[in-house]
């Protein structure tokens, strides 16, 4: 089973869509290319939403359209490589943003503050890696596809632990009838995997 139908497996039958071809046109018109197609079949099938309550993407003609969402996070991502660069901190974004040449191009975002992005490493975009640029600061690269990396992203969210999201020192605090609670109305724990269109 391929990752995207596993990541499907697990988020389960989308709302029926009717998809059009050209919905990619203008976006992949915009960076000069093809997206990846797990990418895009994905999309195409689910829409923009959330994964598991905490990963965010976006079709090109969903309520945030991709397009607009990559022309306003590539200008804030290249401004901020731009004051990096001039302080002489570029390790922290050692990365262009498009549409300078192999800069990498923003598809969705999660709840943790971290912006996720293609890079387009190689001609062909079924090649391409994931870079993800962390909240605080600095990036990490994913060497593998959309679907694998999202479907990590929902294994890592459902294989946390019970009490997963309390602060250690509210734990002394709680009482085990408490703790339950939030567990069970799922505040806590491990995030059951989901996808909510918006």
């Amino acid at each position: 089973m391929s990752s995207l139908e596993e990541l499907k497996a697990l988020l389960g039958r989308p709302a029926h869509r009717q998809p059009n071809p050209d919905d990619w046109d203008e976006v992949e018109q915009h960076i000069g290319s093809a997206l990846p197609s797990d990418f895009k079949t994905f999309l195409n099938a689910y829409g923009s939403g959330v994964i598991s309550g905490e990963l965010a993407v976006f079709h090109p003609r969903g309520s945030s359209p991709l397009l607009e969402r990559m022309h306003k996070t590539h200008q804030m991502f290249t401004e901020r490589r731009d004051r990096a660069l001039s302080r002489g901190d570029a390790e922290h974004v050692p990365y262009p943003f498009h549409p300078e040449p192999g800069g990498l191009i923003s598809w969705g975002y999660d709840c943790s503050g971290d912006e996720h992005f293609f890079l387009p490493c190689a001609p062909d975009p079924e090649q391409w890696k994931i870079v993800t640029m962390l909240h605080e600061e600095g990036c990490e690269t994913f060497h593998g596809p959309f679907s694998s990396f999202a479907l990590a992203f929902v294994r890592r969210l459902l294989d946390v632990d019970r009490y997963h999201g309390i602060e250690p020192e509210a734990l002394e605090f709680l009482e085990p009838e408490d703790l339950e609670e939030l567990v069970v109305d799922g505040e806590v724990g491990p995030v059951q995997p989901s996808f909510e269109p918006f």
